[in-house]
């Protein structure tokens, strides 16, 4: 696997936090393939792809606020739709502007490993979207597209917080002339209160002193039975039992699992 430092959003980048992420992984046991790579070191691959999307007639300027966006769209499952009320301005007013990709009134789908067929009509379901912010920053959904097809990704897995992301970045890969990866999305584990664990949740730290722990808690909540006698041994006797043990068909086939749940019981 392959390791991605996707630091694209410098306003909410926490000064230190690619290092501790690195550093924490490295002691957890993980082992990755190749170099590092750092989204920020790859504005200029992004600005390609946008231009050959430009080349395409595919993008437009827009200039609607927040505001304007919440007045006009409609809101559903996925958040809130652009009513793509910039689709065929001309006159911009000298005003910033971010980049919207034309999306088409047709279905997209693909076979996900554990969360089965999953499927959007993107102008119905999520409207045209943003593929570079009106602050110059490059959009998520189109820069791991462009580093998947770069790094030769044939493989995703990942949480299934970014299950409905998966439709938009297939449609970017067919505009741009990438090929699919298959996608597997594991559950999340969530609060009492249904929320992903995550800093902007307040979830606590792994605590690297007890991270064998962590590690066989996380077989647990994947539906794996590690032995007890491995809870508190090192991390690599742990990656040894579970690429041994190791089963997609357990993984419960769920968007979340609750830190409270029975799973997670010792």
């Amino acid at each position: 696997w392959l390791l991605r430092i996707e630091d694209i959003d410098p306003p909410r980048e926490r000064h230190g936090a690619a290092d501790a992420i690195i550093s924490t992984l490295d002691k957890l046991g993980f082992e990755w393939d190749d170099e590092i790579i750092y989204q920020s070191q790859r504005t200029e691959l992004y600005n390609h792809a946008i231009e050959k999307l430009q080349q395409a007639d595919l993008v437009y300027a827009c200039t609607c606020s927040r505001k304007v966006i919440n007045a006009t769209g409609v809101m559903n499952r996925y958040g809130m739709r652009y009513a793509g009320s910039c689709r065929n301005r001309i006159n911009y007013d000298n005003k910033p502007y971010s980049l919207r990709i034309k999306v088409p009134s047709r279905i997209i789908k693909f076979d996900d490993a554990i969360q089965a067929t999953q499927q959007h009509n993107l102008s119905e379901d999520i409207g045209d979207f943003i593929i570079k912010r009106a602050d110059g920053q490059i959009a998520y959904q189109l820069a791991v597209v462009v580093d998947d097809f770069e790094q030769k990704i044939n493989e995703v897995v990942r949480g299934s917080d970014l299950l409905d992301s998966t439709t938009r970045q297939i449609y970017l890969q067919q505009c741009l002339g990438y090929s699919t990866p298959s996608y597997t999305h594991i559950p999340v584990l969530t609060n009492q209160q249904g929320d992903k664990l995550s800093k902007q949740t307040h979830a606590s730290s792994i605590n690297i002193a007890t991270g064998s722990q962590a590690l066989w808690k996380a077989l647990q909540y994947l539906n794996h039975q590690p032995p007890a006698e491995l809870c508190n041994t090192s991390p690599d006797e742990i990656w040894q039992w579970a690429t041994q043990n190791w089963q997609l068909k357990k993984v419960p086939s769920m968007l979340s699992i609750s830190e409270f749940s029975e799973l997670s019981r010792e």
